[in-house]
């Protein structure tokens, strides 16, 4: 097997995970902030209006996202059969009982009740399309948890047997509980959470700061912090329980993201700062800051961990031989962005709360902060894509932890078959992509009263200032039942 072939084929497929999950993470966040403000919408009979125009504006840009996007997840579904015919061959068994549930479950479910929540808006009474909203964001969570499924059980596989050359599922209750699908499902969901707060937070930001729309916007500020304190936290404290989880059961992936060559003391120090050499298989320097490695390990001052040379001894005793050590520098520096960055999120998701109760209604008037979320916006878009490599190289060489390795699984391809389908998967997903971002900026900016220059014929803007798409007015029903 010709070695481009493998590098060229794991590119394309990170390629189109990366290009997908840029949709996924603001559907699955976005989806259900969305619910939220129609349930504000349908209670708050005082502010209704205010509500109902909120709704309206970020649900069109949920609908110019999901309609974007979903196409890019069939795409990655039909690699697993044209790139990776040997791991689908050996775990389509298991791994195809997610994947078709995530389809019978949840994306027939999106797709219906998105479309009577936002088709029918001015047909539909209030509860109906309050029903149907919370329908497509259940419907997003069921969907997000089926594939993070799929993924937890190829970095921890169980209720499973191997016989011959595939593996067959013997218990379907084990893989449903699987204890890192559900840390990974956590971490997944606190990190789509923040992705939807911080665009929602700047979206407002930006019109805040023209004083355009300022009673819906101030009040969609408010509800993105709340959001993004939540997301933050719950992002950071499951990466932290699955990064100790990691130590135990993936321990090459602990060391990769500490670049630790040899076992570590007790008390153990944490690498701030390294300068990996992968060819020595050493650091030629590291910035240290002792007790820290051990209190992230174990959330205690001591603990050690192994290190990559004893485990690579290890490993081939276990797996027989080979190189079981990761590409560490991918591993280590994209960890270490990803934590940065989500600590500078959560710094601004709590820095924004305490504005928020100091200053009160003067919120929306701190231009300083507001200039601020703007420049925020991109970031929890990167702090995912480095969190996935991280994940996903971290348990190179395997596919499946412990029982397939990526050669293994690799389609008997042809360099010059993979580096087409590379090429025309980059053409075609940056097309979606810059189709997607342009869509959203020129909807964004265009504003709650106004139309936007650009749009999707099938998912016209509503008339925010009037009675929408002609039909049922929920101003013509004051009960709002």
């Amino acid at each position: 097997m010709d070695l481009d072939v493998v590098a060229l084929s794991r590119f394309q497929f990170a390629s189109t995970s990366i290009f997908h999950f840029f949709f996924v993470s603001l559907t699955v966040g976005l989806a259900f902030l969305i619910a939220v403000m129609e349930t504000f919408a349908y209670a708050r009979k005082d502010h209704a209006q205010v509500y109902a125009d909120m709704t309206n504006f970020f649900g069109h840009l949920f609908l110019i996202n999901f309609a974007v996007g979903v196409v890019t997840g069939i795409v990655q579904e039909f690699q697993f059969g044209m790139n990776w015919s040997e791991y689908s061959r050996f775990v389509g068994n298991i791994f195809g009982v997610p994947l078709a549930l995530e389809v019978l479950m949840a994306f027939f479910l999106e797709s219906t009740f998105i479309a009577l929540w936002w088709f029918g808006k001015d047909r539909l009474r209030p509860w109906m399309r309050l029903g149907s909203i919370w329908l497509v964001a259940i419907g997003t969570q069921i969907s997000a948890f089926w594939i993070v499924l799929a993924n937890g059980w190829m970095h921890h596989p169980v209720g499973y047997e191997v016989v011959g050359d595939q593996a067959f599922l013997t218990s379907f209750s084990a893989v449903v509980f699987n204890y890192k699908a559900w840390l990974y499902f956590a971490h997944v969901q606190g990190s789509a959470w923040t992705v939807a707060a911080f665009l929602v937070l700047g979206i407002s930001a930006y019109h805040l700061l023209r004083r355009q729309s300022v009673e819906v916007f101030s009040r969609s500020l408010r509800i993105g912090l709340v959001f993004a304190a939540i997301g933050t936290v719950f992002s950071a404290t499951s990466g932290h329980r699955e990064a100790q989880v990691a130590r135990s059961d993936q321990p090459m992936k602990f060391a990769a993201m500490e670049a630790q060559w040899e076992t570590s003391e007790s008390p153990a120090s944490w690498s701030a700062i390294a300068g990996i050499n992968m060819q020595e298989r050493r650091n030629d320097f590291n910035l240290e800051i002792p007790y820290v490695g051990s209190l992230l390990a174990y959330n205690r001052l001591s603990g050690n961990y192994e290190g990559l040379l004893p485990l690579q001894k290890r490993y081939e005793q276990q797996y027989g031989p080979g190189d079981y050590i990761p590409p560490v520098p991918w591993v280590y520096w994209n960890f270490r962005l990803m934590v940065g960055i989500g600590s500078l999120l959560l710094l601004a998701a709590f820095g924004g709360l305490f504005l928020w109760w100091r200053r009160r209604a003067a919120l929306p008037e701190t231009r300083w902060y507001l200039r601020v979320l703007l420049l925020l916006i991109p970031l929890p878009w990167i702090a995912n894509f480095c969190g996935w490599i991280t994940t996903e190289m971290g348990r190179q060489p395997f596919m499946v932890y412990g029982l397939l390795t990526v050669r293994e699984g690799v389609s008997a391809n042809t360099t010059s078959e993979v580096l087409v389908g590379l090429i025309g998967l980059w053409v075609v997903y940056l097309a979606l992509i810059g189709l997607d971002i342009y869509l959203l900026s020129v909807t964004a900016r265009a504003g709650i009263h106004h139309k936007p220059e650009a749009q999707m014929l099938a998912a016209p803007a509503p008339n925010y200032g009037g009675a929408g798409f002609q039909g049922y007015d929920r101003r013509d029903d004051p009960g709002g039942d």
